[in-house]
C-alpha cells in the first residue's frame, strides 16, 4: 500500500489542515497550522482540543501504517492535556507495540515548541 497515497485520501484531515511530513518504519511525524476556525475562544488563538486529538490519532495511524501497510482503525486512544496550544502543532508518533491484532502507538504533540499533550492509541492492525 502507497502510505502517502491513502494519508491524501483522509477528507477530515484535509479539512482541518492536517499534513502528514514523514512516515517510515514505525515513525511518523506531522504538522497542523493554527487559524481562527480551529479555535476553541472567541479570540480564536487556542486550539479546541479535538484539533491535537487529530492530529495525534492521524500521525500515530500513519506510524502503524509504514508497518502493517494495511488501514489500521483506532481502538483506543489517550490524551492528557497539559499545555492549552495557542500556535501551529507539530507531532511525533512510535509504534511501541506491534502485535497480531492490537498495536499501540506513543504521540508527542508540541505547539510552537511547548509539549502540549502526550496521547497513547490503540489500533486494530488483524
Amino acid at each position: 500500500m502507497d502510505v502517502e497515497a491513502f494519508l491524501e485520501r483522509m477528507p477530515f484531515t484535509d479539512l482541518l489542515g492536517i499534513e502528514v511530513t514523514e512516515v517510515g518504519d514505525g515513525h511518523a511525524e506531522g504538522r497542523v497550522e493554527m487559524r481562527e476556525e480551529l479555535a476553541w475562544d472567541a479570540e480564536g488563538t487556542t486550539a479546541h482540543g479535538g484539533v491535537t486529538f487529530t492530529l495525534a490519532d492521524t500521525v500515530g495511524g500513519a506510524a502503524l501504517l509504514s508497518q502493517v501497510e494495511q488501514p489500521v482503525p483506532t481502538i483506543d486512544m489517550r490524551i492528557d492535556y497539559l499545555e492549552a496550544g495557542t500556535g501551529d502543532f507539530s507531532a511525533a508518533a512510535e509504534v511501541v507495540r506491534l502485535g497480531d491484532d492490537i498495536a499501540v502507538v506513543e504521540v508527542t504533540v508540541c505547539s510552537e515548541g511547548t509539549h502540549v499533550p502526550d496521547a497513547r492509541g490503540v489500533y486494530k492492525t488483524g
